[in-house]
């Protein structure tokens, strides 16, 4: 027993009340201060050395795995015990065929999206211009799948955003094995319908005339007059209703080449890229300077994009699959409307994500509403790429303070990868290749148990919790049951605490890295079986 087991009683209540943020704080006590009775025996072997230097890392997990037979464990526990987490083998996708849904403005093609789908995933709303990129959705009809891409609407002679949306659309029927014209049966061919039927005939391909808003038998009549626009026959249908929307589909199926029903295969494994941030910060002039074409509309109107906008991009010589969102507000506006549906549909890409590039405006001082996506991306368990954006046209003194705005602002997020670029230049893009190799390889990381518990053994021992009324928590095993991002999971014979499980995370992150990775750390107390 070590002289300072006996030290005064007021000393060790000094040493009880460390604030939990100041942890390691035994850095500068001795080990023997502490009653060697609180210490982990286990992970302390009682010559001072260092626990993995006396048993392997395999003999040790044994060890203390048969240690835990001591304790109430329960079924859930014994099974993330035995959990392996191992990832399935890789499938090949389908290439399927693509329909496209065009017309001009509020004649219904979301709606009509949304009742082939059978759920409510485009943004619709009678307010005319709400869809302005081309969006892609898996849809299936009578056992065959295809790709659905629903457009903005198409005008004539539109300047400005709306051109920018029409070219959107133009690009839809080049991409398109068969296109759904959508008509307002209720109005009627229009100049604007018949503009369209033009650049359809000048495309080629084949097109279904979908005559919309027949509600019922009366409304047939209006949908024959469609006619006259010269593709053949008009379908009758309700978006809102679904009447007549089986009969369209069937049309659509039998418009398609017979090769096309074939599926196709190509290889998986593309990794999947969120591009988030704040509105109007550039995330889809990035899409488009990495695609090298105009695939989403850009304009200084900020909340331009409303729908996630998936695109295969090829970089560094591999196809990686990126998703333009729109850009995440204040939650005081989004209690309505089309950018509340936005945002949730910028919620839902991040959750189908594996990595998220967050984008900032290095040209604005860091706000809230930055570090409040970052936290979104940290809490869905994505892992992160930071990009600050605009950096060409920073000069030093802004280049300063934004590392200190960056250094003060995040961090609890020190660990992410940054990238400073240009999205309207394309300066550094060739950055962005590493910093998602390296946040991904972390996001999949693995650490085996025995070289886990190792380690622990050695941080408690030289680090131990501090006595908290006159008990020490012992740590009894640690396991990695996840990856994806990283999940660590430490039995304990008491409760640790924030500080503590801090300070434990900070030392995975010395030891094993996780550059770009959110790592998870939970503690299930448990206590000894009752004899």
């Amino acid at each position: 027993m070590g002289d300072g087991a006996h030290q005064p009683q007021d000393e060790a209540l000094d040493r009880a009340q460390v604030p939990p943020q100041d942890f390691p704080p035994q850095d500068d006590l001795p080990q023997d201060d502490l009653p060697q009775d609180d210490l982990p025996q286990d992970d302390l072997p009682r010559d001072g050395t260092a626990a993995h230097d006396v048993d392997g890392p395999v003999d040790r997990t044994g060890a203390l795995r048969a240690g835990l037979e001591e304790y109430e464990l329960s079924e859930e526990d014994l099974a993330l015990l035995g959990a392996d987490g191992e990832a399935g083998p890789e499938v090949a996708e389908e290439l399927l065929p693509v329909v496209a849904v065009v017309g001009r403005p509020n004649v219904g093609k979301s709606s009509l999206v949304n009742r082939v789908l059978g759920r409510r995933e485009a943004v619709v709303q009678d307010v005319p211009g709400i869809t302005r990129d081309r969006v892609s959705y898996a849809a299936e009809w009578a056992g065959q799948r295809f790709t659905l891409v629903d457009t903005g609407g198409w005008e004539k002679d539109a300047a400005g955003l709306d051109a920018r949306v029409a070219a959107q659309a133009e690009a839809a029927v080049a991409l398109a094995d068969v296109v759904v014209l959508v008509v307002d049966a209720t109005v009627g061919a229009t100049a604007t319908d018949e503009a369209v039927v033009r650049l359809l005939r000048r495309s080629g391909k084949p097109v279904v005339l979908a005559a919309n808003k027949v509600d019922d038998q009366r409304g047939e009549a209006d949908a024959a007059l469609l006619w006259s626009l010269g593709l053949g026959e008009p379908w009758p249908v309700s978006s809102v209703h679904g009447r007549g929307s089986g009969d369209l589909l069937d049309a659509v199926l039998a418009a398609l080449p017979d090769e096309l029903l074939a599926s196709r295969q190509r290889p998986s494994g593309l990794r999947r890229v969120a591009l988030l941030g704040r509105p109007n910060v550039g995330k889809s002039s990035l899409l488009n300077k990495l695609t090298g074409s105009d695939r989403v509309v850009v304009d200084a109107t900020a909340g331009t994009t409303r729908d996630p906008v998936d695109e295969v991009v090829e970089l560094a010589g591999r196809e990686w699959q990126f998703v333009d969102t729109a850009g995440i507000r204040r939650r005081t506006h989004q209690a309505s409307g089309a950018d509340f549906y936005a945002s949730l549909r910028t919620q839902a890409a991040l959750e189908k994500a594996e990595v998220a590039v967050v984008l900032v405006d290095g040209s604005e001082v860091l706000t809230e509403q930055d570090v409040r996506i970052i936290s979104t991306v940290v809490e869905a368990g994505r892992a992160l790429v930071l990009a600050v954006n605009k950096w060409d046209l920073l000069d030093e003194e802004r280049r300063h303070y934004l590392e200190r705005e960056l250094e003060r602002e995040l961090v609890q997020v020190r660990w992410a990868p940054r990238v400073n670029l240009s999205a309207l230049t394309g300066r550094h893009l060739e950055r962005l290749v590493p910093a998602l190799d390296v946040a991904l390889e972390s996001w999949g990381t693995r650490v085996p148990t025995g070289r886990l518990n190792s380690f622990l053994g050695q941080v408690v021992s030289e680090h131990p919790h501090p006595v908290r009324g006159g008990k020490q928590p012992r740590i009894l095993f640690a396991t990695q049951p996840s990856t994806q991002p990283p999940r660590f999971v430490v039995f304990a014979s008491g409760f640790l605490e924030a500080g503590y499980r801090r300070f434990l995370e900070r030392r995975l992150r010395e030891e094993f890295g996780f550059e770009g990775s959110p790592v998870e750390l939970g503690v299930r107390v448990r206590e000894r079986r009752r004899r």
